[in-house]
C-alpha cells in the first residue's frame, strides 16, 4: 500500500530495478515484445539465389540465351513458337533436324493478329543427313516464329531458332541471280564434290510463291520447300541445301502467275576437296560425268 504508484510514474523513473521490470511485465502483458523471427531476404523477395548472386527488386530470367545446342524437341502434331518483341531483331535463322527420320513441318511468321507475311512447308527425306536451315526476315517487330510438326507422333524433330550470327548470302550468290518468270522453272545440277549450296530468292516487291526441290535421280525428291512471302524485296528467302552424294539437282519453280517474276541465285557453298570427280566401281553413278574405262 505504501508504493501505490501509477503506471505513468513508473515510466518516468530514471533507473528502475530489475524486480520492477518483472512486476511491469506481469501487470501489463501488452509491454511484452514479440520474439525475434529470422527472415531470409531472398525468400521475402520471392527470388531464389543462384550461386553467390543476389537479386534485389528484379525478376530472375527464366530462359537462357539461345546457343547452337539449344534445340527444342517438337513432337509430331505439336506446335512451338519463338517470340521477338524487340524491333532490332531483323533476321532469325531456323534450323530443323531429326535423328534420321523424315521431317515434315510448317513454318510461319506471325506479325500482328491474323497477319502471316511468310510461311513455308518443308519436307526432308532424312533430317539427319540433310538438315533444314533457312533465314527468315523479321523487320519491324514484334514477330513470332511458329513451327508445327505435321508429321506423325513417331517422327519428332529438333528445332532451333537463333537471332544472332545469322548466315548471309555470299556476293557470288547475290550477283549470279537470274530471272524466273511466273509458271517457269529452272534446274541447277551440281558436281558430286559439292556438299551444300546456297539458294536466294527475291522479287522487286511483289509476292513470292516458289517451290524448291532437291533431286537425286529421276523424280526422287530428297527435300522440298513450298514458300510464300508477301513481299519478296522486303522479305527475301535464303537457305542452305545439303547435297551429299552425287547426282544432285536443285529445281526452282515459280508457282506464281506470269505477272509475278522472281530472281533466283543458286551457287555452291561448301566443296569437298577430298572427293574425286570420277566414277567409282560399285559406287554412285555420276550424272553428266565422264566414265573412265
Amino acid at each position: 500500500p505504501r508504493h501505490s504508484h501509477t503506471f505513468a510514474t513508473l515510466l518516468h523513473t530514471q533507473r528502475p530495478k530489475p524486480s520492477m521490470h518483472l512486476w511491469l511485465l506481469a501487470a501489463f502483458p501488452a509491454l511484452r515484445l514479440a520474439p525475434p523471427v529470422m527472415q531470409v531476404r531472398d525468400q521475402m523477395s520471392g527470388v531464389a539465389p543462384v550461386g553467390n548472386a543476389r537479386y534485389q527488386g528484379g525478376v530472375m530470367p527464366t530462359r537462357q540465351p539461345l546457343t547452337a545446342d539449344s534445340s527444342i524437341l517438337v513432337q509430331g502434331g505439336s506446335l512451338r513458337t519463338w517470340s521477338y518483341r524487340s524491333p532490332s531483331v531483323e533476321q532469325v535463322q531456323v534450323v530443323l533436324s531429326t535423328e534420321g527420320r523424315p521431317l515434315d513441318a510448317d513454318i510461319e511468321l506471325w506479325h500482328g493478329p491474323d497477319n502471316t507475311p511468310c510461311k513455308m512447308r518443308v519436307y526432308v527425306e532424312n533430317g539427319q543427313l540433310r538438315p533444314f536451315s533457312a533465314v527468315v526476315e523479321t523487320p519491324r517487330g514484334p514477330n513470332t516464329v511458329a513451327i508445327r510438326n505435321i508429321g506423325q507422333v513417331e517422327f519428332p524433330l529438333a528445332a532451333n531458332v537463333v537471332a544472332d550470327n545469322v548466315d548471309q548470302p555470299s556476293p557470288e550468290c547475290t550477283s549470279s541471280s537470274t530471272t524466273i518468270q511466273g509458271g517457269a522453272l529452272r534446274t541447277y545440277p551440281f558436281d558430286p564434290r559439292i556438299d551444300s549450296v546456297q539458294v536466294l530468292l527475291k522479287t522487286d516487291g511483289r509476292p513470292l510463291n516458289a517451290r524448291i526441290e532437291l533431286l537425286q535421280g529421276p523424280n526422287n525428291n530428297k527435300q522440298v520447300i513450298e514458300l510464300y512471302t508477301e513481299d519478296g524485296c522486303d522479305r527475301p528467302f535464303f537457305c542452305y541445301l545439303v547435297t551429299p552424294g552425287s547426282g544432285n539437282v536443285v529445281r526452282i519453280v515459280n508457282t506464281a502467275p506470269v505477272e509475278f517474276p522472281m530472281t533466283a541465285g543458286v551457287v555452291p557453298h561448301s566443296i569437298n576437296q577430298e572427293m574425286s570427280s570420277g566414277a567409282v566401281l560399285g559406287g554412285d553413278v555420276v550424272m553428266g560425268g565422264d566414265a573412265g574405262w
